[in-house]
């Protein structure tokens, strides 16, 4: 399951289901710019509904013993129409839905109550979720549109069509001032940070493959420096399973 409902493809970048995870299993969260929901369900029964934002530096933790687990990462500008707070308010934090969304208790037991069945809880998930999308005003979905906009832009590698921050504003007619407000209130990240994590990003999905200059780097020492500072190894260590001592989740 990697795409999301049609209806929420606007919204939901894409889908992750887990089953059967345990204790003895090695959890390597890498950088993410991107606010996710996760419903998780414990081996005791609990189910949880949770709002990870942005990710700045990778985290190695034992694992936790869990049956099934599913994820929603949002596209960029979404998490302010679709949780009621801009990504900023979430970085580096993972928190309960019940923080967000009052009145949140009937869909968790919803959730509860489908168990396992991805379908139904992803059912129940694109109900609540486009709820909370019909009552946005226009000025708030065009806000989320120009920062999925601003996203997409700098998401580009340098050399490959990126401009920089000033253009990109110019382009969506609006000051470079106010870009920098809304990636730091929306998306969580100033625009270099938000470029430094998709640069990594690239690194990862390429594995050893990859290059610095087709990443987006100056050169190898560029693409060792940054990798390294975000995910406390350099390229080498990584993709050779030398990762850093695991700590408890």
């Amino acid at each position: 399951m990697n795409l999301p409902p049609g209806r929420l493809r606007r919204w939901i970048s894409d889908i992750t289901v887990w089953t059967g995870t345990g204790p003895g299993d090695r959890l390597v969260r890498v950088p993410d710019a991107r606010t996710a929901l996760v419903v998780r369900r414990t081996r005791q029964g609990r189910c949880d509904l949770l709002v990870a934002g942005p990710r700045t530096r990778a985290t190695y933790n034992t694992g936790k013993d869990l049956p099934f687990s599913l994820r929603l990462r949002l596209r960029p500008g979404a998490a302010l129409p679709l949780l009621g707070v801009g990504a900023g308010e979430l970085v580096d934090r993972v928190v309960g839905i019940g923080e967000l969304w009052p009145g949140s208790d009937d869909l968790v037991l919803r959730l509860f109550e489908a168990g396992t069945d991805a379908e139904l809880v992803l059912k129940h998930l694109e109900s609540a979720l486009l709820t909370r999308i019909a009552a946005r005003t226009p000025a708030d979905l065009a806000r989320s549109e120009l920062v999925r906009a601003a996203a997409v832009a700098l998401t580009r590698p340098s050399g490959q069509g990126r401009e920089p921050v000033p253009a990109i504003a110019r382009q969506l007619a609006v000051s470079e001032r106010h870009l920098r407000g809304l990636f730091a209130d929306d998306i969580g990240l100033p625009p270099k940070r938000f470029e430094r994590i998709m640069r990594v990003r690239r690194v990862l999905a390429n594995g050893r493959a990859s290059g610095w200059a087709a990443a987006g780097y100056y050169d190898q020492s560029h693409m060792t420096a940054e990798f390294r500072a975000m995910m406390g190894v350099t390229p080498g260590a990584f993709f050779a399973g030398r990762l850093p001592t695991l700590q408890p989740c």
